[in-house]
């Protein structure tokens, strides 16, 4: 009898196969009710690494991989950021960015087309240790790689116009940084730690305006050279090959780095500090903690890694679930472990609401207290020991991945196998082991905190965990007194003031792209300031009307425009030495409302008046002046500097000018400004520092 899938018999069929099928012991084989126990971790499996040492001294680690036609090096030496002079802190940094900016006979563009052509890129940077040249091609450029590696560490050019570009770039950074309270925290925290070692030092606006191409040249000179130099190369070449090319490469490059000069020990600690950066309107606090812990060879590396992990090592960890997921404090908490070369250190941080600030800094050193005094249940070892174990194969992937892993092996003395046994070590680690690299780490009761935030709103609270020591944003010592502006005698001369209309060119890198005028007219009952700024057709607009008495205290404000589609609108009026009102403006989020409720002491400028008031100062060649001023966007008064840096004959459309060279600071960040010397005073240009803007002086 013929039957189709549907019919009966064909179903009881297909019923009793079943039945047959999962009551049989195959069935059951088939389909186990436990997963299997996990294999035993193996030392990972990779190509022996041959060394050799070339004819001027540089060491070759090679690991020769020919499963893909590609190879990657990097050539390592002792001219990171340590050796930078004192004063000038930055210059390694600047090195490494020029290095390939032009070398040999090649031209930044050059080069950036030859190895582009090859497949490949090619870049340098420091650490605190080490100046690095990376780079990867596919393997049959690889004479073109090794021709473009010797010039740039040994026969870099350092242009000059290479050289003014790379310094506003950092410039630019650097002012990025001052205004970004992550990064002002981390400077602090290296300077705390550290104080007078080099790896504490600060690359500052003043460092980088100190160095100069002479600077450059004889750092070059003094640090890249061959000896102590570590070459590493991964992928498909032979060590031959890698032989003959590198020679050639390296000819004439010779000699030994410079003396290293006697480094000062850091300080060391007793008891928890707190230094509070004071940063008027912030809404939130960043808080850095930690201390200075031990090198990266140190025996005990495993475990630390370990209790790192569970710590503050991701979103599962310890801190990351307290203050973000149970308390809400936060969007993240995270630890970490930074071994340089010489002295480590470890640091927990988090980014909380200004009104949580001292309840999330109690809660940090609870947990960090936690992680020393009590065993951690083995469930949460092995899931960080296995979370570590099972991503370590992702970071030694590629050619480019192996040449950084096994050249970070090579200058930190982490031992030959370190690679290879990685895993089976981090997995043999054990609770005993984990509590006791955790005590040697983590000393809360001798931590360094470091919080960026409003001091006004959180020192009282503070001070009621651990002594307090206050600074400004430019680490200028305060007390908390001086949370409240005082009132002050503006250093003007009034009979100067006149009616004027002052029309500004916007130029972004050279290039015309948009105006501004500014205008000061005499009113009944004091002056007025209108400005009106149009910057790429539209994609920044101000208008601004401002009102004052006859002393240029502010009465009434407004401004209203748009910035790339968001809408700013500020309107406050000052009486009784109070702003009230609302300010809103731009911000990555959208646009951002404030409410304005401000204590305005006498002697206040609203920043929009700065410019009228600028040819009211007696300006001499030492002339200093610091004064308050109030911010309508942040809605908040602090204090802003000018200070006379030179001379300068400055050429705009207006003509050319004798100026004096002026550099306003405040927490707005760094302005240089050019009025000119004549009885007129004009503002002649503004060039706020390491961005590539300026506004220029037209009629």
């Amino acid at each position: 009898m013929i039957t189709s899938a549907n019919s009966r018999p064909a179903r009881a069929l297909a019923t009793a196969f079943g039945v047959v099928i999962l009551t049989s012991p195959l069935g059951a084989q088939q389909y186990p009710t436990t997963p299997p126990a996990p294999s035993a971790v193996k030392p990972a499996a990779l190509p022996p690494f041959q060394e050799a040492t070339l004819s001027n001294g540089v060491r070759v680690v090679l690991v020769e991989d020919h499963r893909t036609p590609s190879l990657a090096f990097s050539l390592a030496m002792p001219a990171g950021d340590l050796y930078d002079p004192k004063e000038k802190a930055g210059t390694a940094g600047l090195v490494a960015s020029l290095l390939t900016k032009g070398a040999g006979k090649r031209t930044a563009n050059e080069i950036s087309a030859a190895i582009e052509s090859a497949g490949g890129g090619l870049n340098a940077g420091t650490d605190e240790d080490f100046l690095s040249v990376n780079g990867g091609v596919l393997s049959n450029a690889a004479p073109l790689a090794f021709e473009l590696l010797g010039d740039v560490v040994a026969r870099p050019t350092f242009a000059d116009k290479e050289f003014e570009l790379a310094r506003t770039q950092t410039l630019s950074g650097l002012q990025l940084n001052a205004a970004n309270p992550a990064s002002i925290a981390g400077r602090f925290f290296s300077m705390g730690l550290y104080g007078n070692h080099p790896y504490g030092r600060a690359t500052t606006a003043t460092t980088v305006r100190a160095i100069t191409r002479a600077d450059l040249l004889a750092f070059q000179a003094a640090r890249l050279k061959p000896t102590g130099a570590l070459l590493v190369v991964a992928g498909d070449i032979t060590m031959a090959s890698l032989r003959t090319l590198a020679e050639k490469s390296f000819v004439g490059w010779k000699g030994a780095p410079a003396a290293t000069p006697a480094s000062l020990a850091p300080p060391t600690r007793t008891a928890t500090e707190i230094l509070l950066v004071h940063r008027p309107g912030s809404v939130q606090s960043n808080l850095l903690v930690g201390n200075l812990a031990f090198g990266p060879a140190d025996p005990t590396r495993y475990a630390a890694t370990v209790a790192n992990k569970i710590l503050g090592g991701g979103a599962d960890s310890r801190l990351f679930t307290v203050l973000r997921e149970q308390k809400s404090w936060t969007y993240g908490a995270y630890s970490q472990l930074s071994r340089p070369k010489g002295i480590g250190r470890f640091e927990a941080s988090a980014e909380v609401r200004t009104e949580v600030t001292d309840s999330a800094l109690v809660e940090l050193l609870a947990q960090l207290r936690k992680m020393t005094t009590q065993a951690i249940p083995s469930a949460e070892v092995e899931k960080a020991k296995n979370a570590l174990v099972g991503s370590f194969p992702l970071t030694i992937e590629t050619p480019e991945q192996l040449a950084g892993r096994v050249a970070t092996v090579k200058l930190y003395g982490l031992g030959a196998d370190y690679l290879q046994t990685y895993r089976t070590r981090m997995a043999a680690v054990t609770d005993a082991q984990m509590l006791t690299a955790a005590k040697a780490f983590i000393r809360p009761s001798q931590a360094l905190v470091v919080i960026v935030g409003d001091g006004a709103k959180i020192y009282d609270k503070l001070k009621a965990i651990a002594p307090v020591k206050i600074v400004s944003v430019d680490g200028d010592p305060m007390t908390a007194g001086d949370f409240t502006p005082k009132a002050m005698g503006l250093p003007l001369d009034f009979s100067r003031l006149t009616a004027r209309r002052d029309s500004f060119a916007v130029m972004v890198q050279g290039q015309a792209m948009g105006g501004s005028v500014y205008e000061v007219e005499k009113v009944a009952n004091g002056w007025s300031v209108r400005e009106s700024t149009n910057i790429m057709n539209g994609m920044m607009v101000q208008n601004t009307d401002l009102q004052m008495d006859g002393s240029l205290n502010p009465v009434s404000l407004k401004q209203t425009g748009s910035m790339q589609g968001q809408k700013l609108n500020t309107e406050i009026a000052f009486k009784g030495g109070k702003a009230t009102g609302s300010s809103t403006t731009p911000s990555q989020t959208g646009p951002k409302t404030v409410a304005v409720d401000a204590t305005v002491p006498a002697g206040t400028l609203d920043s929009d008046a700065l410019q009228a008031a600028l040819s009211l100062f007696r300006w001499t060649p030492d002339a200093k002046f610091t004064f308050n001023s109030f911010s309508p966007g942040k809605g908040t008064v602090s204090s802003t500097t000018l200070a006379v840096m030179g001379s300068e004959s400055v050429t705009v459309p207006a003509g050319t000018f004798d100026t004096w060279k002026i550099e306003q600071k405040s927490d707005e960040g760094t302005v240089m400004l050019y009025i000119s010397k004549d009885a007129a005073r004009r503002l002649v240009k503004i060039a706020p520092v390491g961005q590539p803007v300026e506004f220029v002086l037209v009629k």
